[in-house]
């Protein structure tokens, strides 16, 4: 059964007040607030069991590395990987992103192809621009259309025996927009066999993840916006990929053998994991993957969903705002302005002092603000803690704005 208030009684940072006000957090795209069964897991490594993982034969080594491990194999599951040694820890959705563009700089040449989108954060944006500049490979970018809703017949276009790359997100963090992934897998592999890579940043905290029935070559996603600490990620690659490229860092944990004369690399996943990683913060991953799962992924998705309606709803009962995508299938968010009010960030102020947090600005997609031929939006986002009563909140706060800033 779906008790708002008892998943609430879990987030103790939802207790506080800002500016003399309850804390009404909306910008959950942006990084979600931490569970006290995330956070006590956090605090457990390091007061219990800190230890460097994979290289000691001491106890706390031991224990820190049985529950990395363990860590490792939730997320396989709540990914539905095939394999445990596919799922590669990182700091994150943009080490991700950066991590396969430039494992991936010896399979493209001159005059190759990359197809992006235009709802793509910079983050899989400037990624393979960098790669286009290394390997003289030409990136397209399938177009929005007035609801941010991708015009997929530029794909077909697009698609051919130079295409080397397919990559795109699976909801658009500006808009909340929930893209075809599957139809756009369907559609590349039918055409080319071109790596497929689905951004997962914006999807993961919101529905199940399913990568072997996605079909995808790689999947990326952050954990702290899925109620995880920050400098935590995963990347999901296909055993066969991941195996057949080259590492990204080199340095401890990678090799099989090192000496001058040479080097062999290690068996997965530790090929991709040269260094110390945040051991503590992959751990405690893995408690936000039993958060969401305890919860439930469809509970979560039909609350959120019914919270994005009825803020989508009331806020468009307000003379003069104007929702981005909002004939769109979205997920988790809902992007506005007012007109005739100055800037985004003036309403994000104004919000702030009533101790509602939203985001501002152009949320790192220039391209598709200016494609709106906007600055920026605002940004409110949810996530399974929030409530009606602090969407009512919301349209409160933006009406007074309008009231202050016309």
């Amino acid at each position: 059964m779906f008790d708002i208030q008892e998943i609430r009684s879990q987030f103790s940072i939802l207790n506080r007040q800002v500016n003399g006000k309850p804390l009404v957090y909306l910008d959950n795209a942006a990084t979600s607030q931490k569970p006290d069964s995330v956070l006590e897991v956090w605090n457990k490594y390091y007061t219990e069991l800190n230890a460097n993982v994979h290289r000691g034969i001491h106890t706390l080594s031991q224990l820190a590395t049985e529950e990395m491990e363990l860590s490792r194999r939730k997320i396989q599951k709540f990914i539905n990987a095939k394999h445990d040694f596919e799922v590669i820890f990182t700091k994150g959705t943009t080490e991700g992103l950066n991590l396969i563009s430039y494992i991936l700089t010896q399979k493209l040449k001159k005059d190759d192809e990359i197809i992006i989108s235009y709802l793509e954060h910079h983050s899989n944006i400037v990624p393979w621009q960098l790669l286009c500049e290394r390997t003289g490979a030409k990136l397209k970018v399938i177009p929005i259309d007035e609801n941010g809703i991708l015009q997929l017949e530029y794909l077909d276009q697009y698609l051919s025996e130079k295409t080397k790359v397919v990559s795109v997100n699976q909801v658009s963090n500006a808009l909340g927009v929930v893209n075809p992934v599957e139809e756009i897998i369907a559609r590349t592999r039918k055409s080319s066999d071109a790596y497929i890579v689905i951004d997962g940043a914006q999807s993961a905290p919101h529905f199940q993840i399913d990568v072997q029935k996605l079909d995808c070559d790689f999947f990326v996603f952050s954990g702290h916006k899925m109620y995880a600490p920050m400098g935590t990620g995963i990347l999901y690659g296909k055993q066969e990929i991941l195996e057949s490229l080259p590492p990204f860092h080199g340095g401890g944990e990678m090799i099989a053998t090192c000496s001058f004369e040479g080097t062999t690399y290690a068996a997965l996943p530790f090929k991709y994991e040269a260094g110390t990683p945040n051991v503590g913060g992959n751990i405690a991953l893995g408690a936000a993957v039993d958060f969401i799962e305890k919860v439930g992924h469809e509970n979560i998705q039909k609350h959120e969903n019914a919270l994005l309606e009825y803020a989508q709803k009331q806020l468009l009962e307000i003379e003069g705002l104007k929702v981005y995508g909002e004939k769109a299938k979205r997920a988790g968010v809902v992007s506005f302005n007012l007109e005739g009010v100055g800037i985004a960030s003036d309403v994000g102020m104004i919000l702030d002092k009533m101790g509602i947090a939203v985001r501002t600005g152009h949320h790192c997609t220039q391209p598709i603000m200016e494609f709106f031929n906007i600055a920026g939006t605002v940004r409110a986002s949810f996530a399974v803690y929030n409530t009606f009563n602090e969407i009512d909140l919301l349209v409160e706060g933006v009406k007074k704005a309008q009231r202050m800033l016309s």
